[in-house]
């Protein structure tokens, strides 16, 4: 990259001089607000001034706390103008489990030790439990000196993000990047769709913006080239999915990114008479990561949406982690993904025997290829002692690259379980086929059923289709009952009906038949749940590990309803915590 370009500071100073690039802003009925990069840059410089003004330090994480919009872009690239690292973490979005995300939002705030936040007014009146309890002062944009500009220089090897990992096996961890591994990762990506004559890539998004997928690949690399992302809040897409295929044909986008469950999503809810006037045929690159990538799902979009002109090349399956900045291996964007059909047995096994023209069956497990990896970026598959395995061999995928992190922030002996000597142990099984990298499961939760390895993903996919549980809402999990030598496999549902029709719809008896011919596995127990009920983390996977925990404590229960008189009781509980932090602060 040029000399000039070496952190995100220098990054945001070069786009403010580009007047027609930015960011455009959905609301929730989808009024946009422009947001130049001269604007981002300007109120950023005055937030700057404000932050050094109050005792801000180079260096010092600072939390966030915004919802989709203007704020947050203003907060986190005033953060870094301060010369101090920015910590996005998510907001209280299911205010049913508000109390469990209290708790857990001050656990991230005290293992990073954040002593100040900046946070959105309305969420700020609901926080003060958490803030309180990590003893993390808080502040609105409003509430900051307003004392003029600050552009601080930094290092490239400084920090510049805390990027908190999605914490679904433990609590998230702080993943602590450096401006040069951020700018190597938004270079990497930018490489790899450069405008050409007749071509200016623009994007949309409507991904979390305290995710890698959403910032990072996003908004970072809009700024790095620079050009003009759409942004759509997270709920607008969740409840409306169809925004987001209107919003890319209305700007003839080129370049939007999602996970597996968004293309499923679409399928399910998106009616004809929503896409009049949709043409999609400006979508070149629709990258597919940050879960399992189910070949069926991808197929289902694809034929469902090419009626208004989508391309089978544009599904490009990706494979990357929070470790690495976001991408590890890109596959081809040029051409259509690649799935095959691996024998399941030797899967279970250790080895990756490809069927040629095979299906997926009791036999054979489908796998979509996420391709090669990114320049600059190595791969080993290794087995469980560190001997690097040849191709078609199972085992756990070690990286190493430009753009790894420098540590889990504050935690010593974290950081040495997964780097050594500058290789990052990903947690992640898979194999190579042919060069290309198949990712076959998660190590710590590959279910064990008669000495053989099963991926939960695949069971969770199966059991998917079936029309009455909610997409993507299952919880594989193997469970060794005391005094029992055999591991059985438990399954966990969501189920489309409540209440007493849920309990009488035959549905564990279809799920448990359609993964004994799908699979071949027989499964132990079938638990159907309510609405709502399975853990989560912050970008919406499913907790398995936590979910039986859960259940074998008689904690697992759907969220409470939210009601006007319990959200009144959370915000009167927080003013008073936000009271007695300010007391004791005085008190100091």
């Amino acid at each position: 990259m040029p000399q000039e370009m070496q952190t995100l500071n220098q990054a945001l100073e070069r786009a403010a001089g580009f007047p027609d690039c930015g960011l455009r802003i959905l609301d929730r009925r989808e009024k946009e607000v422009w947001l130049g990069w001269r604007e981002v840059f300007e109120r950023s410089a005055r937030v700057a001034g404000g932050l050094r003004s109050m005792g801000v330090k180079r260096g010092e994480t600072i939390g966030l706390f915004y919802p989709t919009g203007e704020e947050f872009f203003v907060a986190f690239f005033g953060v870094l103008l301060a010369g101090a690292v920015p910590a996005p973490l998510y907001p209280p979005v299911r205010l049913g489990r508000l109390a469990e995300y209290q708790s857990r939002t001050a656990r991230m705030l005290q293992a990073v030790g954040i002593g100040r936040a900046l946070a959105d007014a309305r969420l700020r009146r609901i926080l003060g439990e958490a803030l309180s309890g990590a003893r993390c002062q808080s502040y609105t944009l409003t509430q900051l000196p307003t004392v003029g500009a600050l552009v601080e220089d930094v290092e490239p090897d400084s920090l510049g993000l805390v990027q908190f990992s999605s914490g679904t096996t433990v609590d998230p961890k702080p993943v602590a990047l450096t401006h040069q591994a951020l700018m190597a990762q938004t270079t990497l990506l930018n490489d790899f769709w450069p405008d050409r004559p007749g071509l200016r890539h623009t994007g949309v998004s409507w991904l979390p913006l305290y995710h890698d997928m959403g910032l990072i690949g996003g908004v970072l690399t809009v700024l790095e080239r620079p050009s003009v992302l759409t942004v759509i809040p997270p709920e607008v897409f969740v409840s409306r999915p169809g925004v987001w295929l209107r919003t890319l044909s209305k700007y003839r986008a080129t370049i939007s990114p999602a996970p597996n469950f968004a293309f499923g999503l679409c399928v399910e809810k998106i009616r004809d008479e929503e896409m009049a006037g949709v043409d999609l045929g400006c979508w070149q690159v629709a990258l597919c990561g940050a879960e399992t990538i189910v070949p069926s799902v991808l197929r289902a979009f694809v034929d469902r949406f090419s009626r208004w002109g989508l391309r089978p090349e544009a599904l490009t399956p990706v494979y990357g982690l929070s470790e690495a900045a976001l991408a590890v291996t890109f596959s081809a964007i040029e051409t259509p993904f690649v799935s095959r059909a691996f024998s399941r047995p030797h899967l279970e096994n250790g080895s990756g025997v490809v069927d040629p023209g095979g299906v997926a069956s009791v036999e054979n497990r489908e796998l979509v290829s996420v391709g090669r990896p990114l320049p600059g970026f190595e791969i080993e598959i290794r087995e469980e002692g560190g001997e690097v395995l040849q191709s078609d061999r199972v085992g756990r995928i070690w990286t190493r690259g430009p753009s790894l992190m420098r540590e889990y922030l504050n935690q010593r002996q974290g950081t040495a379980e997964v780097l050594q000597k500058g290789w990052l142990d990903t947690g992640d099984l898979g194999l190579f086929h042919k060069g290309e990298l198949y990712i076959t499961g998660r190590a710590k939760d590959i279910l064990i059923v008669r000495g053989a390895n099963h991926a939960p993903e695949e069971i969770e996919a199966v059991a998917s289709e079936l029309g009455e549980i909610r997409t993507g809402c299952c919880a594989a999990v193997g469970h060794l009952p005391p005094g029992s030598g055999r591991e059985e496999v438990w399954l966990f549902v969501e189920s489309r009906r409540n209440g007493r029709r849920m309990k009488s719809n035959g549905l564990a008896d279809a799920c448990r038949r359609r993964v004994l011919a799908r699979t071949g596995i027989a499964l132990d127990r079938i638990l159907v749940l309510e609405a709502g009920t399975l853990p989560r983390t912050s970008s919406g996977k499913i907790r398995r590990l936590e979910t039986l925990r859960r259940h074998l404590a008689d904690e697992l229960r759907p969220p409470k309803p939210v009601t006007t008189g319990r959200i009144l009781q959370a915000v009167g509980r927080s003013m008073l915590a936000h009271a007695r932090q300010q007391r004791e602060q005085n008190v100091r």
